[in-house]
């Protein structure tokens, strides 16, 4: 791994002995679908300290918009959904952890809607629809198209009328501070308050995915990877962080900034068609449109290189306008105000990075290879992804994964009397460059190798040469000491983009999300299995 990442310890210099302590039984980092669900189970028994580094509602739960898959329909069965995942994964899927998170969604489902998240309905029934890699409408969503401000929403409400949860906004993690093995609490920075230390008898990482390394993206201005790159310096592993997938479609609008057009689209009837207005997925997969994502992603890039254009298009004339209103407002209305008629007009769009399916590895409990410290939602890996994400999982996973540690750490404290003991933590920074940088510059720089580099179609020669640049941005950002976030966040940023450029460097085949033009193949004999990465030393 590079040697300017695998050189930091802690990003700043800090004494305990002249910063404020917090105290709490469980903290939570993070305030998204698994945060919150974590929080709110271990709350039962427990007081929870939940942290955000902006707002509470800004997560990338908060732009979901297709849904959340669940077996709650008498068509469906687990068996289905649990063969449709393994099918998306292309063989890296966690058999048990798909069978977990399968079969407890019904009842963490039946959970949201009793704390007041309201899902779409058909008559008395759940609404239901279909989404590429699934065999069966299982894919619940609220509003229409705005499934997760909905959950989001829920969520938070039920939080706050919970005595025993207390949620610290605008509160940035900088460090996890692990001692002899275990992780006591982290150092955080507060926008009024600023540095702090903040100890908890367990620690759960629901800090979400790292999207904004990549120029373009669906992902929300804090999903920078900070939980990641925190975990790789405290010494947890690190798992599969090669596999970052792109959702086909986002609107393309030159200058503006990228906006999810929902794969439900395709699953009401969307066509994707060509400059020309031909249809183009059925000559690239039997499924056409409701393909995986991975193969969709692959085949829009193919076409527009073929007919070299800077993107395709939605069309979605056939649909009556009453119906698409109603089942995609916010899409609805962002069309609109692009002046784009969707009676008369196609809907251009072309694929983001979206969602990050490696991280910090656990086990079934949530747990890391460090004592106290529990990671679920998007910063973590559980292996139910595999290679590739079945849309509308990884809701589910944040749900069901989120309730499961949060329940691990409640029974845990349940049997512990012991007190939280608060030890004396020190760091200096040695010998810190302190000349000037262009923050912007550099983010501005690796967004666009990461994108030209280590995008949908990767190889030797572009991974390698993404990993000599990132080395020299590191030799100069990581060199440095900052005092806010913006600085802390682009360390972060550079750190987890060098770990993915050197995961996708190595596994040398094809496979789901890993496209490799000089190694075209899946090579099961040896590559059917994850791959992990932890620091070499502490620094």
């Amino acid at each position: 791994m590079n040697k300017h990442i695998d050189s930091r310890k802690f990003l700043i210099s800090f004494d305990s002995r002249k910063i404020p302590h917090l105290s709490t039984d469980v903290l939570v980092i993070g305030s998204g679908i698994a945060g919150l669900s974590a929080a709110i189970e271990a709350a039962k028994s427990c007081t929870v300290s939940v942290i955000t580094k902006d707002k509470v509602s800004e997560s990338n739960t908060q732009y979901s918009q297709g849904g959340i898959a669940a077996v709650v329909s008498d068509n469906d069965s687990f068996k289905e959904h649990i063969n449709d995942t393994l099918k998306a994964g292309h063989g890296l899927c966690d058999h048990e952890a798909v069978e977990c998170i399968v079969n407890e969604g019904p009842e963490r489902i039946s959970e949201l809607i009793s704390m007041g998240v309201k899902f779409d309905k058909e008559g008395q029934s759940l609404a239901l629809t279909k989404e590429g890699g699934h065999c069966q409408s299982r894919i619940l969503r609220a509003n229409g198209d705005t499934t997760g401000v909905e959950i989001e929403r829920g969520l938070i409400d039920f939080a706050n009328r919970n005595k025993n949860i207390s949620i610290f906004e605008y509160t940035f993690t900088i460090e996890l501070l692990v001692i002899d093995g275990v992780c006591k609490g982290v150092l955080a920075w507060h926008s009024q308050k600023g540095l702090m230390l903040i100890w908890a008898k367990q620690i759960i990482l629901a800090s979400g995915g790292c999207g904004r390394l990549y120029r373009e993206t669906t992902n929300p201005k804090v999903a920078k990877g900070d939980g990641i790159a925190m975990a790789y310096r405290a010494g947890a592993e690190i798992q599969d962080m090669e596999f970052i997938q792109f959702h086909p479609t986002t609107l393309y609008i030159a200058g503006s900034s990228r906006t999810l057009i929902s794969e439900t689209v395709r699953g009401e009837g969307g066509l994707l068609k060509n400059q020309f207005g031909e249809r183009f997925m059925t000559k690239y997969h039997k499924d056409a449109e409701l393909a995986p994502r991975d193969i969709v992603s692959q085949s829009i890039l193919h076409e527009i290189r073929r007919t070299d254009h800077t993107h395709v298009y939605i069309d979605v004339t056939h649909i009556p306008v009453e119906r698409f209103s109603v089942r995609f407002p916010k899409i609805k209305s962002i069309c609109d105000s692009f002046d784009i008629d969707i009676t008369k007009d196609m809907i251009p769009v072309r694929p983001s990075a979206h969602y990050m399916i490696g991280g910090v590895k656990v086990n079934l409990k949530g747990m890391t290879n460090i004592r106290n410290l529990y990671a679920c939602g998007e910063v973590s890996s559980t292996g139910l992804h595999g290679a590739n994400r079945l849309g509308s999982n990884s809701l589910l996973e944040g749900l069901v994964y989120g309730h499961r540690v949060g329940k691990e750490v409640r029974l845990t404290l349940e049997n512990d009397n012991s007190p939280l003991i608060l030890v004396h933590q020190s760091y200096k920074v040695p010998s810190p460059n302190q000349g000037e940088l262009d923050l912007g510059d550099v983010k501005d720089t690796l967004q666009s190798l990461m994108w030209r580099n280590v995008g949908i179609e990767r190889d030797k020669k572009h991974l390698i040469e993404a990993k000599e640049m990132i080395s020299y941005l590191c030799n100069y950002v990581l060199e440095k000491e900052f005092l806010s976030p913006a600085g802390w966040e682009l360390q972060n940023m550079l750190t987890v983009a060098s770990i993915i450029t050197e995961m996708a460097e190595k596994r040398e085949e094809t496979r789901g999300v890993h496209y490799r033009k000089d190694f075209p193949s899946k090579e099961d004999k040896v590559w059917k299995r994850s791959s992990t990465v932890i620091k070499e030393t502490n620094g």
